[in-house]
C-alpha cells in the first residue's frame, strides 16, 4: 500500500509547488465558489477522547525502537488500542527537512490508525519544523509573500493536503489549523499582538481549505489550540478577539503540562471559564508528565516525578476534565508518549527498554466494561 499513498502525496505536493509558484491567485471567494462542495454525510457527535499525539510513532518503530505491553512485544498503535485510545494526533510540516512528518509519512500512519479504528486528529503546522509560542516560521516556500498571496496560499495548501488525505482513504476526523496559535501565525504577517486581523484572515482561509478539500466527506471538526491552560485572562483575551473577528469553529483545544502552565487548581479555573463563557467542547490537546526526574528537580513538584508519580498526574487531570461543566470537557491527548530514546522519553508511557508504564493503564477502568459475547461450546 506505501506506493500509492506515496502518489498521492507527490501529487498533492507537486500541485501545491505549482500553486505557490504562481504571480496572480484569484480573490479567495472567488476559489471557494469555484470549488464544489458536496452536502456532507452527517458528522456523529464528538465523544470523549482519549488520545494519543504519536507523530513520531512510525520513525520510532521503523529505526528498530520495540514497545511492549505486559512484557509482549506489540505495534504501538496497537498497544494503545488495547488500553481504550480512540484518537490519535498526527502534525504536518510544510516541507520538513529534519523532521519526518511530511504528507507522505503523515497519510501512512492515519492509514494505520484508521485500519484499528481510530479517529483522526490533523494538526497542520504551517511550517516546515516546529511551529509553538517562540516561532511561528513562515514555510520557505512562502517567504516573501504579501499578506493576500499568504492568505491564498493557506487555503490552496489546506485543501490540497485535505483532499490527499480524502483520496488515500485517511481523512480527519478533526482538524486544527496551526499549532499553539497563542502568537499567531505565520509571522510576521499573522503575529500577535500586532495583526489581529491578519491573522483572523489567514485562519478563516485555513479553515476554509478544509471544508473546500473533503469533497463529499463529512465535515471534519475544526479546533483551534493555544497553550494557556493555566490563565484565564489569557484565555478570554484570544477566544474574544477571535470570535469578535467571526473564525467559526468547533472545539477549544488547550496544552497542559504544569512545569509552564501552572497548577490543577488554574488549570480547573480556565476549564470552567472557558465551559461558562464559550460553550464549546474544550480537549486538553497536549498532555504530559515525567517519569523520571526532569522538570523538577530544583522545585517542589506537583507529583513525584517517577512512574506512580506521572500515573497519578493523568488520573487527576482526566478527573478535572470530566468535572467541567456542561460535559463540555471531551477529553485528552497525551503527546508523544511512544518515542525513540532521548530526553523526550522521560515523558513518554514506555521506559528505556521499551516496557510500558503503569500510566499507560489510567483509561482501562473508563473504557472497558461488557465484554465480548461468549460463543457457546
Amino acid at each position: 500500500m506505501k506506493a500509492p499513498i506515496v502518489r498521492i502525496a507527490m501529487a498533492a505536493l507537486a500541485g501545491m509547488t505549482l500553486l505557490a509558484s504562481c504571480t496572480t491567485m484569484p480573490p479567495l471567494a472567488a476559489t471557494a465558489a469555484a470549488t464544489p462542495v458536496s452536502t456532507p454525510t452527517p458528522r456523529a457527535a464528538l465523544g470523549y477522547v482519549v488520545g494519543a499525539d504519536l507523530s513520531f510513532l512510525k520513525q520510532a518503530e521503523e529505526r528498530g525502537t520495540k514497545f511492549r505491553d505486559a512484557g509482549v512485544e506489540k505495534p504501538g498503535l496497537q498497544i494503545f488500542r488495547d488500553h481504550g485510545y480512540n484518537w490519535i494526533r498526527l502534525r504536518l510540516f510544510h516541507t520538513p527537512t529534519q523532521l519526518p512528518n511530511n504528507l507522505a509519512y503523515t497519510i501512512a500512519e492515519a492509514k494505520a490508525a484508521k485500519a484499528l479504528g481510530f479517529k483522526f486528529l490533523l494538526n497542520f503546522h504551517y511550517s516546515d519544523t516546529w511551529a509553538d509560542p517562540a516561532k511561528q516560521t513562515l514555510p520557505k516556500a512562502w517567504e516573501g509573500k504579501t499578506h493576500a498571496e499568504l492568505v491564498q496560499a493557506i487555503f490552496y495548501y489546506t485543501r490540497d493536503t485535505i483532499a490527499a488525505f480524502r483520496a488515500a482513504d485517511a481523512m480527519p476526523d478533526m482538524v486544527q489549523n496551526g499549532n499553539e496559535i497563542t502568537p499567531g501565525m505565520l509571522w510576521p504577517d499573522g503575529r500577535l499582538p500586532q495583526h489581529w486581523d491578519n491573522f483572523a484572515e489567514l485562519l478563516k482561509s485555513a479553515i476554509a481549505g478544509v471544508d473546500a478539500g473533503r469533497g463529499d466527506a463529512p465535515r471534519p471538526l475544526i479546533l483551534v489550540q493555544i497553550e494557556k491552560s493555566g490563565n484565564v485572562a489569557a484565555t478570554k483575551y484570544f477566544f474574544d478577539n477571535l470570535i469578535q473577528r467571526g473564525v467559526e469553529f468547533d472545539v477549544i483545544g488547550q496544552s497542559y503540562y504544569p512545569w509552564w502552565h501552572g497548577s490543577l487548581l488554574e488549570l480547573r479555573d480556565c476549564l470552567d471559564f472557558m465551559a461558562e463563557a464559550y460553550r464549546k467542547p474544550i480537549i486538553l490537546v497536549e498532555v504530559a508528565y515525567n517519569w523520571r526526574p526532569t522538570e523538577y528537580r530544583n522545585a517542589p513538584a506537583p507529583y513525584p516525578e517517577t512512574p506512580a508519580g506521572q500515573r497519578e498526574f493523568l488520573e487527576e487531570v482526566q478527573r478535572a476534565v470530566l468535572a467541567t461543566p456542561h460535559g463540555l470537557g471531551k477529553g485528552i491527548f497525551w503527546w508523544e508518549p511512544a518515542v525513540p530514546s532521548g530526553r523526550l522519553r522521560n515523558r513518554g508511557m514506555f521506559d528505556d527498554e521499551g516496557n510500558a508504564l503503569p500510566v499507560i493503564d489510567v483509561f482501562d477502568k473508563y473504557t472497558r466494561g461488557k465484554p465480548p459475547a461468549r460463543t457457546s461450546p
